[in-house]
């Protein structure tokens, strides 16, 4: 805690996004919790999916958005460096685009750019101002798209500097080891 307060006097981290964030660390279940359910058997088996998946995920940054797991350990470890928030808004904005009524597309475009994309918003994303104005301006007549500019300079900031940290990461190392030895032991056995 002491630590927090002087990065927050030093202006490094906002004293806001100070708290939110340690209300998340202090609050939220970790991932992996959610196997406590599953008998050991099947513990195994999905960890061993799951580590052989990881192999996938190392060829490119689309094949780990398009993973459900691959999503979920990259938002771990994004977590860990406290930066989460841009790949949470790239999932909003997925979502977004799903939309189909009209009256609820205003109010969920607001909400988004309330969350993520103003000024001192609690999860505030890295970008620029012109593309944040570019971003205001479109929710005057909200569409599907009107987080698009705003959407790409995230993932673009996640594909080049969070996701090789993560391909470089314990965790992605550890998974991906996993899988190599499990493949190698199954080639061994047959």
């Amino acid at each position: 805690m002491e630590l927090c307060l002087l990065l927050s006097v030093f202006n490094l981290v906002p004293a806001k996004q100070l708290k939110t964030r340690l209300g998340i660390l202090l609050h939220k279940p970790e991932l992996g919790h959610e196997a406590e359910s599953f008998s050991t058997s099947e513990q195994g088996t999905k960890l061993r999916n799951s580590s052989e998946e990881a192999l996938e995920w190392k060829k490119s940054f689309d094949h780990l958005l398009k993973s459900k797991n691959g999503v979920a350990r990259f938002h771990a470890f994004l977590k860990t460096e406290f930066s989460e928030e841009n790949l949470e808004f790239w999932l909003a904005c997925e979502e977004f685009k799903k939309s189909r009524s009209k009256t609820k597309l205003s109010s969920k475009a607001h909400r988004i750019f309330k969350e993520f994309v103003q000024n001192e918003a609690p999860k505030e994303v890295n970008i620029d101002h012109e593309t944040r104005e570019i971003t205001q301006k479109n929710l005057t007549a909200a569409t599907s798209s009107c987080f698009d500019a705003a959407q790409a300079k995230t993932r673009t900031l996640m594909e080049k500097d969070s996701y090789p940290r993560f391909l470089k990461s314990t965790s992605y190392q550890d998974l991906t080891e996993q899988a190599t030895s499990h493949s190698t032991s199954k080639r061994l056995h047959t």
